[in-house]
């Protein structure tokens, strides 16, 4: 099944928006030396953007990511696939499958969390740097969304047993 074309639509913009700016970032790499990301700069600047515009979505996304992993982990959990992480890690058989997963759950919510992160730096910082919202953007649902697809997928799993175990009695 082929995927649609306007599915691709924020993805592709987002994109299209990070390479726009990437020209001016290198530059600007290139004339100070400075690489910006993980200095201390960089973890200077985050806590700056928990107080400037757009500090929201360092509650929306999340709870966003949460609610999509909780979704995708019960359904692993119905279908008896291993929790997100674990099979990831440990079934290579079925890695393709679960990134796919992740990425058709993730694909727009991540490109949001990109964008929102190149608007809040320029509205904060009078500057973009894509490096630093390629990075933190998807920090903000990845860690989430894998933490709660496992541990739905685990519930789901544990109250299935538990159901089975007392209908065999």
């Amino acid at each position: 099944m082929r995927p649609k074309l306007r599915e691709w639509v924020l993805p592709i913009g987002v994109l299209a928006i990070l390479l726009a700016f990437t020209p001016h970032a290198l530059y600007r790499v290139f004339k100070t030396g400075d690489l910006y990301l993980f200095t201390n700069a960089f973890f200077g600047d985050i806590v700056a953007r928990l107080h400037g515009p757009g500090r929201l979505r360092f509650i929306l996304q999340p709870t966003v990511a949460i609610l999509l992993g909780i979704r995708d982990g019960r359904n692993d959990g119905r279908a008896g696939a291993p929790p997100f992480l674990w099979g990831l890690v440990f079934h290579k058989e079925l890695r393709p499958q679960l990134l796919k997963q992740m990425l058709t759950s993730l694909r727009n919510i991540v490109s949001i969390a990109i964008l929102l992160d190149l608007i809040s730096q320029y509205l904060i910082f009078r500057m973009v740097r894509p490096g630093a919202a390629l990075v933190l953007g998807p920090v903000l649902i990845a860690a989430p969304y894998s933490c709660a697809r496992a541990l739905a997928n685990r519930i789901t799993r544990g109250r299935a047993e538990k159901a089975a175990a007392s209908s065999a009695n």
